[in-house]
């Protein structure tokens, strides 16, 4: 007896399995607001700065004030006596926002660390600001010791030395833009270093030593160090009636120029992440 499908027997044709619905592509998480992810690269570089540059940083406080000490043999006071003060106490945010940072973009260059920043949803500002912000931030200990240290040494007048609550932000702003910048752009790792040492070395012979003891050309050299307005503004608040308005438009100036610093530091951080 043979046997035929039920198909044939009742005429119908045969029903394919239902295909299961494919499952739809999970949407993309949004990209992170600046200020959020500002604030955690900020955290982050703080941290890893506490751990691994407070030795630095007594280097850096112990520089500058080995140089006051050098120079007090020179400079018995006045005009000379203010500029070296406070190029001493912004040699510190110089030779930590400048130097270091741009050793540590460079290192960050040359051993793959932007691929990992550029995995993540943050803004390019983001990173670059809060890199340098920490930096700055980290240089506050060393330039509050610096400045009084020098005041008590030369006899200058502690009482307008709030200033620093200013003059470390803006000036530490310009400074780490350029070292971001300097670290960014250097094709290897060396010069970057290299770069960073020598932009230290000019905040220190432009900043410390006092500006009618330079020859001309070396004058206007100094007038394109962006820690020069910094060192400016603190060194006039020793006199015994600073010129507010001047060291107003001098913070602005520094103000300024850390913002042009900062904006070429975040293009240089797209410009390497994206080669």
């Amino acid at each position: 007896m043979s046997t035929l499908p039920a198909e044939a027997l009742t005429g119908t044709a045969p029903v394919a399995p239902a295909r299961e619905a494919e499952p739809a592509a999970a949407p993309l998480a949004p990209r992170a607001r600046l200020l959020p992810a500002l604030g955690a690269v900020y955290r982050a570089q703080l941290s890893r700065a506490r751990v691994a540059r407070i030795p630095l940083l007594f280097v850096a406080t112990f520089q500058s004030v080995g140089i006051m000490v050098l120079m007090r043999g020179v400079v018995d006071g006045g005009a000379e006596a203010r500029a070296v003060v406070a190029g001493s106490a912004v040699l510190v945010v110089a030779f930590v926002a400048l130097n270091l940072l741009a050793q540590y973009f460079g290192q960050l260059r040359a051993g793959g660390g932007l691929d990992h920043y550029a995995t993540l949803p943050v803004p390019p500002a983001a990173v670059v600001l809060g890199a340098a912000g920490a930096y700055a931030s980290f240089t506050v200990p060393g330039t509050v010791v610096t400045a009084v240290a020098g005041s008590v040494l030369f006899g200058l007048p502690l009482g307008h030395l709030w200033i620093l609550a200013a003059v470390v932000p803006l000036a530490g702003a310009a400074l780490s833009g350029l070292g971001a910048a300097l670290g960014l752009l250097a094709p290897r790792q060396e010069l970057a270093t290299l770069l960073g040492q020598l932009g230290m070395s000019a905040a220190l012979l432009l900043g410390v030593l006092p500006a009618d003891r330079l020859p001309g050309p070396v004058g206007w050299a100094r007038d394109l160090l962006p820690s020069t307005y910094g060192v400016e503004a603190l060194a006039r608040t020793f006199d015994a009636r600073p010129d507010w308005t001047a060291v107003g438009l001098d913070l602005a100036v520094c103000g300024a120029v850390g913002v042009v610093s900062l904006a070429v530091a975040t293009w240089a951080y797209r410009r390497a992440a994206v080669r």
